[in-house]
């Protein structure tokens, strides 16, 4: 359960805003001062605080620059009125998450909680390399093949350094933990961490979301607001699937690079940024030049230094040790007594190619956890994570998608409509969202995670397939 800190001098907002939180699965803490937020923090450091600027005696700034002193990687929304927009700019200058203005909307408010949250577990939560196999650290680095003690070293070069990374790899192959290991092990490393990715927002918002905009600068920028480059001054950025960012933008990060710089959209002046720089893809550069859809001079820019990630069916003598890694870590999330893996079931798992690299291994293990029901897991467990398959009565394996493809083989061939498809693409919705809200117990915003939706499209999901009154769950939100 994360755990936040409201400070505010409004009684009733304070309140009620504590009390929408706890129904959203928060733990919640509230002061009424800037004096009493910082005991509050000096008595037990929270994952979140969300501040307001205009407090008696001690102001908002006062009291964040108090509180930066005590933990400096803690995250902090400033909140703050129509009138005081520029106060609040100052603070994310300060090393703020982000700042919202009052009244909020509800929906964006939640939305920046998970952002700002998941923003604090990345600075927070360790990268450790080289562990156990019976670790169940959550992010870590397993492997003793030569190519991964290869990675070791490169981090341990490049971390104290300021110098760009470029890392490489294929999808799963786990670039963000290696950007948060060099972080981790940085100067930088009290300061801000903020992982941006090229592809999961769009185009025509990923500009001013990276360098920000003035007032005015199209229509709906009624205030100044400060980007993600901007705020991570003092720390770094990492750009995640940078292998598909626009060239347009492609070319402010290059500026960035070479002139420590950046400017707001719409702004006339330069603004001095001191960031690192660390990018990952899992394209082919080189090509991406040769077709014109990836600047030369930015990719030469950075990979200053460059860390290429091993595929899983490259250094396959560490698969057994990652099978035990997943098993131990796993038991111990499900809260169950580690059953082991049985050594029939790792010979199974190393023939196995692993498109989808650690990240699709990591989830066959936890299926087969479930499928083992409490015994070691044996090859059948395995064979029947890998492959998506389900047993029938009689004992029958028939694999789910093709279980699937007959039901809508057979409603294709009874039914003639016109909005067939999207009725079809409805129900698979439906049974998606509604067992992703049973699974999370009718907690929404853990659905949302689960899922990678942002809390107010799963709620339009759940008001369109009237899940509010078909779903199981008692506790719907």
């Amino acid at each position: 359960m994360n755990s936040v800190l409201i400070v505010d001098d409004d009684d009733q907002l304070r309140m009620s805003f504590a009390k929408l939180l706890r129904e959203e699965g928060y733990a919640v803490r509230t002061a009424p001062t800037g004096e009493a937020g910082v005991e509050e923090v000096r008595k037990a450091v929270p994952e979140l605080l969300i501040m307001d600027v205009r407090l008696p005696k001690m102001n908002g700034l006062e009291a964040f620059a108090e509180i930066r002193k005590i933990d400096s990687t803690l995250p902090v929304i400033i909140m703050t009125a129509f009138g005081t927009t520029g106060t609040a700019i100052e603070a994310t200058k300060l090393g703020a998450f982000d700042y919202i203005l009052k009244p909020f909307d509800i929906p964006a408010m939640l939305e920046l909680i998970g952002k700002a949250l998941e923003a604090g577990r990345l600075m927070r939560s360790r990268v450790e390399m080289n562990v156990g196999p019976d670790s169940a650290v959550p992010d870590a680095l397993i492997g003793r093949t030569d190519v991964m003690q290869e990675i070791y070293k490169s981090i341990g070069r490049v971390a104290p350094t300021d110098a760009t990374v470029l890392i490489r790899g294929e999808s799963g192959t786990g670039k963000e933990l290696v950007a948060r290991a060099i972080y981790q092990h940085s100067k930088r490393a009290d300061k801000s961490f903020l992982v941006i990715n090229c592809v999961a927002i769009p185009e025509t918002l990923l500009e001013s979301e990276l360098f920000g905009y003035e007032k005015g600068a199209f229509t709906g920028a009624a205030n100044r607001r400060v980007g993600r480059i901007e705020q991570a001054n003092g720390g770094t950025i990492f750009l995640d699937e940078i292998g598909d960012m626009p060239l347009s933008i492609q070319a402010k990060i290059l500026r960035l690079i070479q002139e420590r710089s950046i400017e707001r959209l719409g702004g006339a002046g330069s603004i001095p940024v001191d960031v690192r720089i660390i990018a990952a893809t899992n394209r082919n550069l080189e090509k991406a030049i040769e077709e014109e859809r990836f600047r030369n001079d930015l990719y030469y820019r950075l990979k200053v230094v460059t860390v290429t990630l091993p595929r899983l069916r490259d250094r396959r003598a560490d698969i057994p040790l990652l099978c035990e890694y997943f098993v131990s870590l796993f038991s111990k999330e499900m809260g169950i007594e580690n059953p082991g893996i049985t050594n029939e079931a790792k010979e199974l798992v190393e023939t196995y190619p692993w498109p989808g690299n650690v990240r699709e291994l990591a989830n066959a293990i936890k299926k087969a956890l479930i499928f083992s029901s409490g015994y070691p897991i044996r090859p059948a467990d395995m064979s029947q994570a890998i492959s998506g398959s389900a047993e029938k009565p009689g004992g029958d394996v028939v694999p789910i998608e093709k279980a699937a493809r007959e039901w809508v083989r057979g409603i294709l061939s009874t039914e003639d409509r016109k909005d067939l498809f999207q009725d079809l693409m409805d129900r698979f919705g439906s049974i998606v969202i509604s067992e992703a809200l049973n699974l999370n117990e009718g907690n929404r915003s853990r659905a949302a995670k689960v899922l990678g939706l942002s809390r107010p499209t799963l709620q339009s999901k759940i008001e369109k397939f009237n899940l509010m009154f078909e779903t199981s769950v008692k506790n719907v939100d």
